[in-house]
């Protein structure tokens, strides 16, 4: 950490649709006595060193690493375009490589299992670009990864059933020991990029109040690792497990040593690629997704006949806010909530809703996507007059379905004409409660022994960790 460089910069930050920043690290100028020189900045983006005889020379952008970014308390939007080396497609096309070398040598054996666990919102994504249902996307970005060699692919739909149960029950234990310091109001854990923001700026006055409940993401990363694993006669290290998110921070997230075990050397998630690095893959294959043969999804317990697919209420993030409000009005107050009304405040991004039961106000929850809104939100909370019981957080503006990894609008094409497209497919799916999926049921029994065991609370819950500010970080202003 205390050779990271203080002279790494975002450019472009702001909170808007599909923002984009670079992290530069200009090389120190040098200069005589009495004269001076010069960076300049090319019309393609480039920077350049002109010397004192006029001569350029071309500046390089900075190459971090995972932990180094980690280590930064300055970079703390959800959608910076950071130059990560250690997961990209590459990665996942160097694994492939290596199984196809191990079979022609005659050691399948030593194969490992390669599995790619898919969100929604990138499906989503791939679907609004290729002109496809959610369906079709599914099935044949299905058919796309197995043609390539990957064993199994999955819908990280299932992992976030368990994420929002555990988020269900963990706010009804938070409301009813609500004397406790830090128990209200409970913040969304699911988002990366808020997570690492909350550690970085804000320490240890934020962090009791954000949710221990893991995302979706490491939901799947404990399921594959541990569960899959050893039903099919494998160590964790045997696996290599890929995720497609729409989000570049779910790389930072994979990366943290709490989803690391030291006993097998390996990481829940050995790999994230962005929706946009999924399209760079058809390209380098030549491919449309929707000219791809589709196959079938897998699913973490056989099934019979084809799985349907079903998506959750509440929005492209998740959900998160609908299920805990109505989950708790049931539990602590026997009352069944229809449809959620939503009361918009400032902006778009954030919103309200008041749960009245009997006449008297028992929940208040909000919606706070964008870091504008993070912002006054953080600083309610510490001035004690947050009014809310959950606040669903989310760094991107409009929340996952416009994460900063989701495919660009082609030249032409309005960007919110394309995030309209993107909701509208998400929003097209069925949808169901996670406590009415059978197989998480049979999984917790199964698989953790409960719900409410200590395995449970290992595979499941996750701790945070508050970053010491560098004297020399870059502070940034919203």
């Amino acid at each position: 950490m205390a050779n990271f460089s203080g002279a790494l910069r975002l450019t472009d930050l702001d909170d808007f649709i599909t923002p984009s920043q670079e992290c530069i690290k200009p090389v120190e100028v040098e200069r005589l006595p009495g004269k001076g020189g010069a960076i300049r900045i090319r019309d393609d983006g480039s920077y350049v060193q002109v010397g004192l005889d006029g001569e350029e020379q071309r500046l390089k952008k900075a190459r971090i690493t995972l932990n180094d970014c980690l280590a930064c308390s300055g970079c703390i939007t959800s959608a910076e375009s950071v130059l990560i080396t250690q997961q990209s497609q590459e990665e996942l096309y160097r694994i492939l490589e290596e199984n196809n070398k191990l079979v022609d040598t005659g050691q399948s054996d030593k194969k490992k299992l390669i599995i790619v666990s898919v969100s929604p919102q990138s499906t989503a994504s791939l679907a609004a670009k290729y002109k496809l249902t959610m369906e079709q996307s599914m099935l044949r970005l299905s058919g796309f990864l197995k043609d390539l060699g990957v064993d199994h692919v999955f819908d990280v739909t299932f992992a976030r059933d368990l994420s929002l149960l555990e988020s269900q029950r963990e706010f009804v234990r938070r409301y009813r020991n609500k004397a406790e310091k830090g128990s209200f109001p409970m913040l969304a854990s699911a988002c990366p990029g808020w997570v690492c923001y909350a550690e970085k700026t804000h320490g240890s006055y934020i962090l009791p109040f954000i949710s221990t409940t893991k995302s979706p993401q490491q939901v799947m990363g404990s399921i594959v690792k541990d569960y899959f694993a050893r039903n099919h006669g494998k160590t964790p290290d045997q696996v290599y497990h890929v995720t497609i998110m729409p989000c570049f921070d779910k790389k930072l997230e994979a990366s943290r040593e709490d989803f690391y075990s030291d006993l097998y050397k390996t990481r829940d998630v050995d790999c994230v690629i962005t929706s946009g690095e999924l399209e760079v893959m058809l390209s380098r294959e030549k491919l449309l997704l929707c000219d791809v043969e589709p196959k079938t999804l897998d699913t973490v317990y056989p099934v019979e006949s084809e799985k349907k697919s079903f998506s959750h209420d509440g929005g492209g993030s998740g959900g998160y806010l609908e299920h805990i409000i109505k989950y708790a009005a049931h539990e602590l107050h026997g009352k069944q909530l229809g449809k959620i009304e939503y009361k918009t405040l400032r902006n778009k991004d954030f919103k309200e809703v008041t749960v009245e039961i009997g006449g008297q106000e028992a929940f208040k929850a909000a919606l706070a996507y964008g870091f504008r809104n993070i912002q006054n939100l953080v600083q309610k909370i510490k001035r004690k007059k947050c009014q809310y019981h959950f606040v669903e957080v989310m760094a991107c503006p409009g929340g996952c379905l416009n994460g900063g990894g989701q495919i660009r609008p082609e030249e032409g094409d309005n960007p919110k004409d394309l995030l309209s497209r993107v909701e509208d497919l998400y929003q097209s799916m069925d949808t169901r409660k996670p406590e009415s999926n059978p197989e998480v049921d049979q999984l917790y029994s199964d698989w953790l022994g409960g719900a409410d065991s200590d395995k449970a609370r290992t595979m499941l819950h996750t701790k945070y960790h508050e970053v010491e500010k560098m004297t020399n970080a870059l502070t940034i202003k919203w």
